[in-house]
């Protein structure tokens, strides 16, 4: 059986009200939940308004924040260093905090809900899955929900 690991890295500025733990459960059982056959590392960075912003505009081309970003070291990135031999790293989900508590205000569930939300996400991004068409967005809304369920986190 394959292992997986996450390593989760929480900015300076960043004081999520819960552990690294929920991330690296997140993450591992979405990695379950795919069956990987090779041991697989993925990071996970909680961080600011600000950086998620730097980010999106200098790899993206888009000039604002956003909730959280991927980045497939399978898209040969140079910005990343590469795992030991023999692990397949995805790649970095990047998510940003504040937005993270605005939109779980919004959205009327707990913070917690929310970035382990947007992780699933962001590692379903870096495992192939897309939301440009509505089969795509149907499938990943899916996935997404039998991730978070199979872990008891619930929109309430």
């Amino acid at each position: 059986m394959p292992t997986h690991t996450v390593d989760v890295q929480v900015a300076q500025d960043v004081q999520p009200e819960f552990g690294r733990k929920l991330i690296r459960q997140v993450v591992t059982r979405a990695l379950q939940k795919e069956r990987l056959e090779a041991s697989t590392e993925v990071g996970v960075l909680l961080t600011t308004d600000e950086e998620v912003h730097r980010l999106n505009k200098e790899y993206r081309g888009v000039d604002r924040t956003t909730d959280v970003l991927s980045f497939s070291l399978e898209d040969e990135d140079e910005m990343f260093h590469p795992p030991p031999e023999g692990v397949r790293w995805l790649g970095e989900v990047v998510v940003s905090y504040p937005q993270a508590v605005r939109q779980a205000a919004e959205y009327g569930h707990s913070v917690e809900r929310e970035v382990a939300f947007l992780t699933v996400h962001g590692v379903l991004h870096l495992l192939g899955y897309d939301h440009e068409q509505p089969e795509g967005e149907a499938t990943m809304t899916r996935r997404q929900e039998e991730v978070l369920s199979s872990l008891g986190i619930t929109r309430d």
